[in-house]
């Protein structure tokens, strides 16, 4: 797989200050709260919102638990509670006594003194929900879809939405304005729409930013936004100040979202890959025999890619070349499966028709197994790119750990975890803008 160059800012302005914080780095004024890489989750990191103090966060899980920082309190969560589908999103009560988690089925969780007003749990959905907002009093929130779908509840207004329109890019995220009167949605590519009294300051959509955009925080009157991508890097407009990361300075880490300080002079960024992973079976009794080996093996190896240095796609798994099926078939070799080095993805799915079983991108794949990116197994173009399934949901969802993957657009690639996502409702990975075209069961 190749990855993308690095993204480019819209706005530098101000000094930049970064913070380490293992998977939850801190910009600007945004104090440093510590990390993730202490704590051991059952599911990868997923959403992460700010207390109004702007001294504390929630970081949110796939499995619906929550990790509270600094004066966060925690409320409860849905962690070790059976899900139908993950958690995508959080959004928090303007006095920071609750919280709301939401699911990508539209679920809605309440914690503390955040009321549950309804939600679309249980009702049919075009494409899955991605994320929250909620209105200032604490009353109301929206639920936004990946096809721009919004559903309100309680006092939120419904004002609009691309549900229905052609889209470049599927949305990935939802800001409010601070009098609760307008909302913004965010597409994959950096496109915004304003709905309301939100306004339009621009967009990354069109731009060269070599990435792709995964969430959006907007400035505390509502005449700003910054926007977060893969790669970590932020756009930021209007009023919205550039804080960092500085574009194209490595390291690269993945990110998923980004949660702003009360007074809009910094931020927090969602790093997943910095936390260890579990990786829990998301349904009990869904790991088949060895399954379990499998992942634990792969997610050992999450990381950058420590042979990097010795030349172009050197790494531990075999010859300096693309490496996902290397990689996949070296985990398989390490857990007893009889499975040659194979660096072409394409003689993976010939293998497994063979000696496994291979399974249409439609089936309910099991924790262990390969999945292939594409449109078939003919040669490089068609089949690019590879990973193995680290869990799998109710609803179809998986989480992957992938070889030779990014975002690192600095030339180096690494093992990543990937998800939650649908690969057999049509979306993309976030690795490879492929859809899933097969699974092999080793």
């Amino acid at each position: 797989m190749r990855t993308r160059p690095a993204l480019a800012s819209a706005h530098q302005v101000g000094a930049v200050a970064r913070y380490a914080g293992g998977g939850m780095p801190a910009f600007g004024d945004a104090p440093n709260l510590g990390g993730l890489s202490s704590i051991t989750m059952n599911a990868p990191a997923t959403a992460l919102a700010a207390t109004p103090s702007g001294k504390g966060t929630w970081v949110a899980a796939a499995d619906g638990g929550i990790f509270a920082f600094g004066d966060a309190p925690y409320l409860g969560s849905m962690g070790g509670q059976r899900l139908y589908a993950p958690i995508v999103g959080i959004a928090a009560t303007p006095d920071g006594q609750g919280y709301w988690e939401v699911a990508a089925d539209g679920g809605i969780f309440a914690f503390g003194d955040a009321p549950y007003l309804g939600s679309m749990g249980g009702q049919h959905l075009a494409q899955p929900i991605v994320g929250i907002a909620a209105t200032p009093d604490g009353r109301g929130y929206w639920e936004v879809a990946a096809d721009g779908g919004i559903f309100a509840f309680g006092d939120a207004a419904y004002l609009g939405s691309m549900g229905g329109q052609q889209l470049a890019q599927p949305i990935v995220g939802i800001a409010a304005t601070p009098d609760g009167r307008g909302y913004w949605e965010v597409a994959a590519d950096g496109g915004i729409f304003a709905f309301g009294d939100a306004p339009y300051l621009g967009s990354a959509a069109g731009q060269p930013i070599g990435t792709w955009v995964t969430g959006m925080a907007a400035t505390p009157d509502g005449q700003g936004y910054w926007l977060v991508a893969a790669t970590a890097g932020v756009l930021s407009f209007g009023d919205a100040s550039f804080y960092g990361p500085t574009p194209n300075n490595p390291p690269f880490s993945p990110t998923a979202a980004i949660a702003a300080t009360p007074d809009g002079h910094g931020y927090w960024l969602l790093q997943p890959d910095d936390g260890p992973i579990a990786f829990t079976p998301a349904e009990p009794g869904a790991v088949p025999p060895g399954a379990s080996q499998v992942v634990q093996v792969a997610a050992s190896q999450i990381g950058p890619d420590p042979a990097s240095n010795q030349g172009a796609f050197c790494n531990p798994y075999g010859p300096c070349e693309d490496w996902c099926a290397l990689f996949a078939t070296w985990v398989w070799q390490q857990t007893g499966v009889p499975v040659p080095a194979l660096a072409f993805v394409g003689d993976v799915y010939t293998w497994g028709a063979a000696n496994g079983t291979v399974l249409a991108p439609t089936a309910m794949p099991q924790p262990g197994d390969a999945i292939l990116y594409g449109t078939g197994p003919q040669n490089t173009t068609t089949s690019p790119h590879m990973g193995l399934v680290a869990q799998v949901w109710p609803d179809g969802a998986v989480v992957t750990i992938e070889g030779d993957a990014g975002p690192q657009p600095d030339g180096k690639y690494g093992v990543v975890a990937n998800g939650p996502f649908l690969p057999a409702d049509g979306l993309q990975s976030p690795s490879v803008e492929l859809p899933t075209y097969a699974y092999v069961q080793p």
